[in-house]
């Protein structure tokens, strides 16, 4: 049996030391790190690698659940993948996290659903901190990514939605988008 750590923080700004420490103390003979938004397993490049890397009696270890998801959906799948492979999942920072113990699996689905009701928060405050800015007239949102009038010049010369993304390093959504 191994111990495979798991860290991430969200933004690359943040720092993985303090868990990458945890883990080490803990005794993990591997850990993986990223910096990705937890929202999603998309793209988190590290999860996918300790996921394939970890084998049957070994345990996934990260410092806290939100760590490893903040979906109900994403958690699930994550442990059912572990769980099917004969892999185990404990959270350091929350001693009832132990996926090869009945109440560790009662305890996880209950704080899956607090990591997403929590997610659900953040997400509805940030909507109406952007609205009120908005009314205040300080928020102007993004810059566009897309040059409109390049699609839209390139389009009447002829030039085909495809070789116009091409060009200017777009999609082709996004080129009949502009030209809506």
């Amino acid at each position: 049996m191994s111990l495979i750590g798991y860290a991430r923080v969200s933004t690359t700004d943040q720092d993985l030391t303090i868990q990458l420490d945890q883990l080490q103390a803990a005794g993990c003979d591997k850990v993986f790190a990223e910096k990705r938004s937890g929202t999603t397993t998309a793209e988190r490049d590290q999860l996918a690698l300790a996921l394939d890397y970890v084998r049957e009696g070994d345990v996934l270890l990260v410092t806290r659940l939100d760590r490893l998801a903040r979906s109900i959906i994403d958690l699930r799948q994550i442990i059912d993948r572990l769980q099917a492979r004969g892999v185990g999942f404990r959270a350091l920072n929350q001693a009832a996290m132990d996926t090869t113990r009945s109440d560790g699996r009662l305890m996880l689905n209950m704080l899956a659903a607090f990591a997403e009701f929590e997610t659900d928060l953040r997400r509805e405050r940030q909507m109406e901190g952007i609205a009120k800015a908005k009314a205040a007239g300080v928020y102007k949102g993004r810059k566009p990514t897309v040059d409109v009038e390049a699609v839209r010049r390139l389009r009447a010369e002829g030039v085909g939605p495809a070789e116009i993304a091409r060009r200017l390093g777009i999609g082709r959504a996004s080129v009949y988008r502009a030209l809506e």
